[in-house]
């Protein structure tokens, strides 16, 4: 192994052990269990709750606009071009959803148009001072300035080497991808989404992997899936059902990698170069714990600048802002129109009934809706579902809203507005996929249990 010096290891060390601490390690807090990062989005969101609203009216105008004014120039993808050029100048698509995300914004804090935009429960649900939009405002701003922490001090190389002979064979997923992991799972599925999003933009992950990453690995924090049960009413369950979305999401992180549409995903980089371009082989007479130091502390020796750092988070910041928050409030109100207003979810789900009978779901009927109306928020099939009489019926409702893991008022809309290649066919497809192949794994359970 390489010598270093000694402020190379520090450098490697001191940012790591930050960056553990802030995304990966959870603290006791009034409301359960957060990070810290987490804890300090939530702090800042209340001490702004009465103006971050119109905080974030101001950037969605501000993406509008600024797409608006490049709305006549080509998109150019490439490393050469203006930070901010790349920010604004989006395809055709984008730009319009952007300026739909702006009007939506200026509807519900002026409760102007058609009442299903503002309600409370579909765009004022998003855009309230303790909405959803309004902790992204502040997550997004602590992530993403903090993010260098865990991707530029040699943490993902250390992780990446030593976890590459579970993760390749079982998930056909880099070593690193279990630090997207573990981020989604003590912290925020939103946190794994960035994460994922930047190490593909930087070509550590293929299209194939960061779409994996993104579509299986971005689950929601036991904060949130605590809530979810309390909010069913069967709090006394959380073991067994957080459990069951262990076991229902490892099965799905071994199937869903190898079946279309996920499979049928390039195995190539963002700048266009193949997979096997980069060697994850540990060099001979080197052990994989030397080979994992020595490319951390290559990494921490390139990265010294403070400036960069703070340059490095704050176009995080700005790429989250400009780049997520219009697609969450454009999709987002959409998909909560759609299951506020409209039968669609219903008729999505008829095709459930069958299937949930088949599989002895008791008031299979009013659960089959239930199975599609997640997809526009992970939270509706636990409100919708709470006056279900059966308890079996709930405990199988609540344990899929959280396995289903897509649903466009957050990761979806997240996943869309990243640079992650999935589309919303793409998404809706792994949405159904997950939804059929967890049901007889978690309905096997609430057999057992009921």
């Amino acid at each position: 192994m390489k010598k270093f010096s000694a402020s190379t290891w520090l450098l490697f060390l001191i940012p790591s052990f930050l960056g553990i601490l802030l995304f990966l390690i959870p603290i006791p807090t009034d409301e359960g269990w957060k990070v810290t990062i987490a804890v300090l989005a939530g702090l800042m969101a209340s001490a702004i709750e009465s103006f971050v609203p119109w905080v974030v009216l101001v950037i969605l105008v501000i993406a509008a606009v600024g797409s608006l004014a490049f709305i006549g120039k080509k998109e150019n993808t490439s490393d050469t071009v203006p930070f901010f050029e790349k920010l604004f100048n989006v395809n055709l698509f984008w730009t319009l959803t952007r300026v739909v995300a702006a009007v939506f914004a200026f509807m519900v804090l002026f409760q102007v148009g058609p009442e299903p935009v503002w309600n409370e429960n579909t765009g004022g649900l998003l855009l309230s001072g303790s909405g959803l939009l309004s902790f992204l405002f502040t997550i997004f701003l602590f992530a993403g300035l903090f993010l260098p922490l865990l991707m530029n001090f040699g943490l993902l190389e250390f992780f990446g080497t030593m976890m590459v002979k579970i993760m390749r064979p079982l998930f056909r997923l880099p070593g690193r991808s279990s630090i997207d992991a573990l981020a989604s799972w003590v912290g925020d599925g939103t946190i794994g989404v960035l994460l994922t999003s930047k190490q593909y933009e930087d070509n550590k992950y293929t299209q194939r992997e960061a779409a994996i990453i993104g579509t299986t690995f971005s689950v929601v924090s036991i904060t949130f899936a605590i809530v979810v049960i309390e909010e069913i009413g069967l709090g006394e369950y959380f073991l067994p059902y957080y459990g069951t979305v262990i076991l229902a999401g490892v099965i799905l992180a071994l199937i869903m990698p190898r079946i279309y549409p996920l499979a049928q995903k390039k195995t190539e980089f963002m700048d266009g170069s193949p997979q096997d371009s980069v060697s994850e082989d540990v060099p001979n007479g080197q052990g994989l714990a030397s080979h994992g130091i020595e490319k951390a502390l290559e990494k921490a020796d390139r990265n010294r600048s403070v400036a960069n750092f703070f340059s490095d988070g704050m176009k995080n910041v700005l790429d989250m802002w400009i780049g997520v928050a219009p697609v969450v409030m454009a999709f987002g109100t959409i998909a909560l129109i759609l299951a506020e207003y409209t039968s669609t979810f219903v008729i999505l789900g008829a095709p459930f009934e069958p299937y949930l009978n088949l599989l002895g779901v008791p008031e299979a009927a009013e659960a089959a809706q239930l199975m599609v109306v997640g997809f526009a928020d992970m939270f509706l099939p636990a409100i919708l579902g709470a006056g279900i009489e059966s308890e079996m019926t709930r405990f199988v409702v609540a344990t899929m809203s959280v396995t289903q893991l897509i649903y466009m008022s957050e990761v979806g809309g997240l996943l869309l507005g990243s640079k992650i290649p999935v589309n919303i066919f793409d998404l809706i497809v792994v949405f159904l996929l997950r939804t059929v192949i967890a049901l007889p794994i978690v309905v096997g359970v609430a057999h057992l249990l009921f």
